[in-house]
């Protein structure tokens, strides 16, 4: 496994330089998730009321209208890969685990993607990182084998 600060990162995505602060002390807040379960709320008034949903609406999509939410649990398995058309922030309050892949290597012929090329990145606590649109991924893992936020 690599970190997001590695070379290879680069082609997924990159690191931003936010605090996380704010935005930590709020999803930590929030109440624990059940054992085995993945939780997914894609807009959160509350977290969207701080300075960072601003920067990074700014910053990274341009002033577009974009939701900030949250994504909770506990995975430990690549069972799934998606991407989207347009990049995807990821903000770790916890150690994280992205799995992740380039849409350019889909075989369209057959609809499939051979998952050995599947990379581990750590995101540590406190780092946000954007995911190009070309980036498959799916829920995080948890770096500690606790749940993850």
């Amino acid at each position: 496994m690599q970190t997001v600060m590695a070379d290879a990162f680069r082609k997924y995505g990159r690191v931003l330089p936010l605090d996380l602060q704010d935005f930590s002390n709020c999803i930590g807040a929030r109440k624990p998730v059940a054992q085995e379960q993945v939780e997914y709320e894609p807009s959160v008034p509350e977290v969207e009321q701080l300075p960072v949903f601003s920067r990074v609406r700014e910053e990274v999509f341009g002033g577009m209208p974009v939701e900030l939410g949250h994504c909770s649990g506990w995975n430990n398995k690549l069972n799934g890969l998606e991407y989207h058309r347009s990049s995807e922030v990821d903000m770790a309050t916890t150690d994280l685990i992205l799995l992740l892949g380039c849409q350019q290597d889909i075989d369209w012929k057959n609809f499939t993607y051979d998952t050995a090329k599947v990379e581990a990145f750590l995101v540590p606590a406190g780092t946000a990182v954007e995911l190009y649109a070309t980036t498959l991924h799916f829920a995080t893992c948890s770096g500690s084998g606790k749940e993850f936020r």
